[in-house]
């Protein structure tokens, strides 16, 4: 299984080439040990057939292809999918590596030149353009990033897996080790052969769907392993870059970057997320950090050997230890007795301390730290002391990481967002008012009742709730969840949860209610000085085409009100919306979703600014084109400059996670083109570029094919009766439920209705199938309607290609959507609809539809195929559909026995598993798939 390798013909990939070969050798040497030369057999001459198949489609060959995968034993069958899934885990480890390669080579062939889209260019940018040290500060100053985690089931990896992933990884990597032996290049290919055969016995699919605290732990997978180190270094890099250009300055970054987390805190459509749950979390990701903080403080004791027989440490550190010595027990840390080393007398104070935040019994005492400045003022007057006998490297080295690590961290590890569907929020109010004696019906009040009511229980001093009200269990759990956040906010910071999402936010009274709720808890108050106090935040989620339109008039409502307006005050004047990609996607198609946001965008800004409010946008990115996905630098770079004052959160989930922060590498390089891109970002909405006056006359263009794009995509996927049927049969959407790949149920109810349907199995489901339908369905009937003929129009759209930034990743994006679907395997999908005229006829207009997209592609862009612009991708696809090609076919044929079987109240457990193998394969070798 080495074609894949040999077929990239650049010269500079001839490590990926080689690793490969190498990895493909071994996975075939596993084959014949575990399966005897018949299955490498198979697996070889349906990669032939498959190769050939795709270098030209010729009936006789079609059908020979076909018929050698339904002969297939279902015993060797279910290797041969296997065979292809792991060899694209393989592949897919290749790739990485070879990225942190790449990066390497650069630097160390390039010498002092600046890697283009590193930190040190951008800063080196600013500099070129005369930028002050006072301007530069206050644009570091106003950036923020946060990377927000969630549990969406987009990743269907396991856990022991991963970590089989990551120690293949590093053994490859050592294959570029020059001075390696041959003797020892043989013991490494034993161990990789060691890992693969692991890995082909490591049962991929759970036998359960995950709890929320197994996702919980999953998602800390990737602090413990990469986040914790990596994070601080880019700041280091950062720093490094300031001094460098700007070397007046003794720069200190502010914290501008960081990881906040839904998982445990998400309850949308989730019944396990409980208060309870939520405070578990908050408990695993303090344990975490603090496990982190105390192996930084043995090695800094390592380190740290300082002896007062040779240097004159500080007073101020000898004073703090005798207060130590007087206050804390060292119970299960041994003392240093050695009190010449003072550093580390002091480090094992520290780490007693730190061990002590886990027992209840040490709360109030000196005997713990109690808040993260307590933990920063110990380790920063270990750093003043070590600047007094001139061991600045040192501290520089360790204690500054260190420092850093403590800003980014804190005791919470990432902060948690709290999501709830506004609808939850509701029937709690709706009781809870009817009980206490205010209204017997407040959902049926009008918005404007509801607005007036809402706003005087938040003037009011009273609350609603007490010990003689009984709730429903329901109403409860809404409730103690605000008591949950405010125990947390005492427990482990403010900083641990400081917003509350709202699903499906279509009215003011929606965030309104929120804030009452929060009133009940104290997250909500005012003192008695009068001034309000709010420790968290009502961010609405508006995730609907009508829900964005109605955004800028909510917005508008709630600033206008006194008492929220007083609530945005004690927050600095900053208010957090959150805009939904998935499914404005799924209700509006990827055109109308792509522009409609935009415009949501720059009218909630507008709305704001003339209020003197700062909006911080949660962009809800998905992995998948369908869904917004995109690299991290150029979501970023997506958004109108003026719309990034207030700050970013991106939503990172899935198999973006893995891709992105399972190797430190990677991580890194990730997040410095995130910096690089928020700095520029930044810089363009300080010195915007002249707006061309032809720009207003585009947006009206795009105006228009949105609306057309919308009807097109809405007259099949909403007003075709018969499509939710042709959906269901031509695609896995059923069996992708049965999965285990998240907690969280597929739909937010148990119905069958398109609008009950999350975004995520809708997409994943269309992509496992080759349509990739959502990601650019409808676009040729927009772009053909307005041309219409005319040469004119035409032209104007190869010029807003060319000069208009939205246009270009629009019809970049449809490109990428069009290069990675497949009709013809798509139609295979569409042969196990039960109705052969809904087929013909659903299918012919989605066929229709693609040529005709891929035409207005070509035409607008000038090029000869799709994806021409970008060789490097489109070559790539090239090379993977080939090995995509047979788990797509086996998966039409495993579906189609399978729904027989069931048809008639049967079923096969072995027969499913082998459906969810070709999942798990299609997913790895098309990758940004959920």
């Amino acid at each position: 299984m080495t074609e894949l390798a040999t077929s990239q013909r650049s010269p500079s990939n001839h490590l990926l080439r080689r690793d490969v070969r190498f990895l493909g050798n071994i996975l075939g040497e596993v084959l014949v040990h575990q399966g005897g030369r018949e299955l490498l057999e198979h697996v070889e001459k349906i990669r032939e057939m498959s190769k050939a198949l795709r270098a030209e489609y010729l009936p006789e060959l079609y059908e020979g292809f076909i018929s050698t995968v339904k002969t297939l034993e279902p015993e060797i069958r279910h290797q041969v999918i296997r065979a292809f899934a792991i060899y694209f885990q393989l592949v897919n480890i290749a790739e990485q590596n070879h990225r942190i390669r790449r990066k390497r080579d650069y630097e160390r062939s390039a010498g002092e030149a600046v890697q283009p889209g590193s930190i040190e260019s951008v800063i080196q940018d600013l500099k070129e353009k005369n930028l002050s040290i006072s301007e530069v500060q206050d644009m570091l100053a106003d950036i923020s990033l946060e990377l927000v985690m969630t549990a969406h089931p987009t990743e269907a990896t396991r856990r022991d897996v991963l970590d089989i992933h990551k120690r293949i990884a590093d053994e490859v990597m050592e294959l570029d080790n020059p001075s390696l032996t041959y003797r020892e290049r043989e013991k490494l290919r034993e161990k990789l052969l060691n890992e693969v055969l692991t890995l082909w016995q490591t049962d991929e699919l759970r036998d359960r769907k995950p709890t929320v605290l197994d996702e919980v732990r999953n998602g800390m997978y990737f602090f413990h392993e990469t986040l914790f180190e990596v994070l601080p270094e880019v700041y280091e890099e950062l720093e490094r870059c300031l001094q460098k250009y700007y070397p007046e300055e003794a720069w200190h970054v502010p914290t501008y970057l960081r990881f906040g987390s839904w998982i445990g805190g998400d309850r949308d459509g989730n019944p396990s997320v409980t208060a309870d749950i939520t405070w578990k979390t908050l408990n695993m990701q303090r344990n975490l950090v603090i496990y982190k903080y105390e192996n930084t403080i043995r090695a800094l004791s390592r380190q740290l050997s300082f002896s007062t027989t040779i240097v004159d440490v500080t007073d101020e550190l000898l004073n703090s230890i005798s207060a130590d010595t007087n206050n804390v027990e060292l119970r299960t840390v041994e003392p240093w007795t050695n009190d010449k080393e003072p550093y580390r007398v002091k480090l094992r104070y520290m780490l007693q301390k730190l061990q002590n935040m886990r027992e209840d019994e040490f709360k109030g005492t000196q005997q713990r730290y109690h808040t993260v400045a307590d933990l920063t003022a110990d380790i920063e007057l270990i750093d003043r002391s070590l600047r007094h006998h001139y061991a600045d490297y040192v501290a520089n080295t360790h204690l500054k990481k260190f420092i850093r690590q403590v800003e980014l961290f804190g005791f919470h590890l990432s902060a948690l967002d709290i999501r709830q569907h506004s609808k939850e929020h509701e029937n709690t109010m709706t009781e809870l008012l009817a009980k206490a004696g205010v209204t017997d019906n407040y959902a049926g009040l009008a918005e404007q009742e509801k607005i007036d009511l809402l706003n005087g229980l938040l003037e009011s001093t009273n609350t609603l709730s007490s010990e003689k009200i009984e709730l429903t269990d329901s109403s409860k759990e809404c409730l103690d969840v605000y008591h949950t956040v405010y125990k947390a906010q005492q427990e482990f910071g403010s900083g641990c949860i400081t917003s509350y999402l709202i699903s499906m936010s279509e009215a003011a009274s929606d965030i309104l209610e929120v804030m009452v709720f929060a009133k009940e808890a104290g997250l909500f108050r005012r003192n008695e000085d009068g001034v309000v106090v709010s420790t968290i935040q009502a961010a609405p989620l508006f995730e609907t085409i009508d829900d964005l339109h109605a955004a800028p008039a909510i917005m508008e409502t709630l600033f206008n009100l006194p008492i929220y307006r007083e609530c945005l005050t004690s927050m600095g004047d900053l208010h957090e919306i959150m805009l939904g990609y998935s499914d404005s996607n799924k209700d509006g198609g990827m055109v109308t979703a792509n522009w409609e946001l935009r415009v949501a965008l720059n009218d909630l800004t507008q709305t704001a600014k003339a209020h003197n409010i700062r909006l911080k946008f949660f962009h809800g990115r998905g992995g998948a084109l369908g869904r917004g996905g995109m690299p991290l630098n150029r979501s970023i770079l997506a958004q109108p400059p003026h719309t990034i004052g207030g700050g970013i959160k991106i939503t990172e989930q899935g198999e973006v996670l893995s891709s992105r922060y399972s190797m430190k590498g990677i991580a890194y390089r990730s997040l410095e083109q995130a910096t690089g891109a928020l700095i520029t970002g930044a810089y363009l909405a300080r010195n915007p570029a002249q707006e061309k006056s032809i720009e207003s006359q585009w947006e009206e263009i795009m105006r228009g094919i949105s609306v057309d794009a919308q009807t097109k995509y809405q007259d099949l996927i909403f007003r075709d009766p018969d499509f939710m049927t042709f959906f269901k049969e031509s695609t896995p959407l059923p069996e992708v439920g049965e999965l285990n790949i998240g907690s969280r149920p597929s739909k937010r109810k148990g119905s069958d209705r398109f609008e009950d349907l999350r975004a995520i199995p809708w997409v994943f489901a269309w992509t496992q199938s080759r349509y990739l339908l959502p990601a650019w369905y409808a676009a040729g009937t927009a772009f053909h309607t307005y041309v219409n003929g005319d040469a004119d129009r035409l032209e104007t759209l190869r010029t807003m290609y060319r000069e208009y930034s939205f246009f270009r990743s629009l019809v970049d994006n449809l490109q990428m959507a069009l290069a990675k679907a497949d009709l013809k395997i798509a139609n295979q999908y569409a042969g196990m609809i039960e109705d052969g005229t809904i087929k013909d006829r659903i299918f012919t207009q989605i066929e229709e539809e693609y040529a005709k997209t891929k035409e207005m592609i070509l035409t607008i862009t000038g090029q000869e195929d799709i994806l021409d612009n970008v060789p490097v991708i489109q070559e790539s696809i090239r090379l993977r559909n080939p090995y995509v090609d047979p788990l797509s076919y086996m998966q039409v044929q495993l579906l189609t026995e399978l729904r027989s079987l069931r048809a008639e109240n049967g079923d096969d457990a072995e027969l499913l598993r082998e459906v969810l193998l070709t999942i798990n394969g299609i997913a790895a070798g098309l990758r940004n798939t959920g």
